[in-house]
């Protein structure tokens, strides 16, 4: 007879109650998040209230830190720079004009560090939130944070010239140019003053995991130089992403030099013919990526108004090297290849064969 243990319906059973127990502690560590975001909030209200109306002096935020600490030994967070950050977080927030029991939810959805790092790091509210809700849709982590906020992502997120309210349904349009930005900014890259699109295109794909950080959350990797058979002729796109919340395959082409108007008309070419011979019937429009090393505003304006394809154009800025304490927090290139390998390339190359 088999022993109960060693049966697939036993072994089923097990990883219903694993997936029961990992679903409860991540509630459990949520609610323990906002009751100490809380907490926090209320004890910065109090602190900022003393000062300010009770004119006690920041002084006293010492002694406040000394006693809390005497009565809770085992309790953590309750230094003297802490209780400055809570103080500094409330006042932050409380002349907004949004409404504090809005903010309160806001802010209690990330850690307390995360909360800290925002506020010492951004100039205004807006600013601040924009990246409380990046750091929720993409969950990066601190580390990732402050290496996004040190880029200015902000002041660069939907920045790209693009064609998108012309060429694509709503509300697509308005993610697909909120996923762009201008300049992309390739910090990780070494590369000499008389670099070709093919040293920046290796580099970029050795350096994949960093790439797929600056492109933003959604984007994942599927090839380089993909070719095209379009009437007989082969033509082979630079790098090709998908992005899942998009639904849609991402052609990108590298320029080593300003924008010129006949890369729209390329990029065009490409977008149809990834379109009719690689998307599937329930994906959206393929959207392309002009990376060029600068650009005339107006001049890319002009080109992208004569095209039925969406397009961006956006430049790039090769700066300091990425921080190695990235790495680990990143997917490796052969994890991304191995995903990528066994769904979408490999799918759609099917359906066009």
């Amino acid at each position: 007879m088999e022993l109960i243990h060693n049966t697939s319906a036993y072994k089923k059973w097990i990883e219903e109650l694993k997936s029961e127990i990992q679903k409860s502690q991540i509630k459990a560590a949520i609610s323990v998040n906002h009751a100490l975001l809380d907490l926090y909030w209320r004890i910065g209200k109090s602190i900022s209230e003393k000062i300010s109306l009770g004119k006690w002096g920041t002084s006293v935020v010492e002694n406040v830190s000394k006693d809390l600490r005497q009565f809770f030994p085992t309790q953590k967070g309750f230094s003297r720079s802490n209780l400055f950050s809570m103080r500094k977080w409330y006042e932050f927030y409380a002349n907004s004009s949004i409404e504090i029991e809005k903010v309160q939810q806001l802010v209690g959805q990330i850690p307390w560090g995360h909360n800290v790092l925002i506020i010492t790091k951004t100039d205004n509210i807006e600013e601040a939130i924009f990246y409380i809700n990046k750091t929720v849709e993409n969950n990066w982590s601190r580390t990732i944070l402050t290496h996004q906020i040190d880029l200015d992502f902000y002041n660069r997120s939907g920045k790209a010239i693009t064609n998108f309210l012309n060429t694509l349904p709503t509300p697509q349009s308005e993610l697909a140019i909120e996923t762009l930005k201008d300049p992309y900014k390739f910090d990780f890259l070494t590369l000499s003053e008389k670099t070709i699109e093919k040293d920046i295109e290796e580099q970029l794909v050795k350096h994949i995991t960093s790439f797929l950080l600056e492109l933003g959350g959604g984007f994942s990797f599927v090839g380089r130089q993909v070719p095209l058979k379009i009437d007989g002729e082969d033509f082979y796109i630079d790098l090709l992403f998908y992005h899942i919340k998009l639904k849609c395959y991402v052609v990108v082409e590298l320029k080593s030099v300003k924008f010129r108007a006949e890369y729209a008309g390329k990029m065009n070419l490409y977008l149809s013919a990834v379109d009719d011979l690689i998307k599937s019937e329930n994906e959206n429009p393929t959207i392309g990526l002009l990376l060029c090393q600068s650009k005339s505003k107006v001049i890319a304006e002009y080109a992208l108004r004569g095209t039925t394809q969406p397009i961006g154009v956006a430049e790039y800025e090769i700066v300091k090297s990425i921080p190695t304490n990235l790495k680990p927090e990143l997917p490796t290139i052969e994890e991304i290849e191995k995903e990528l390998s066994s769904s979408i390339y490999t799918n759609n190359n099917s359906d066009s064969e």
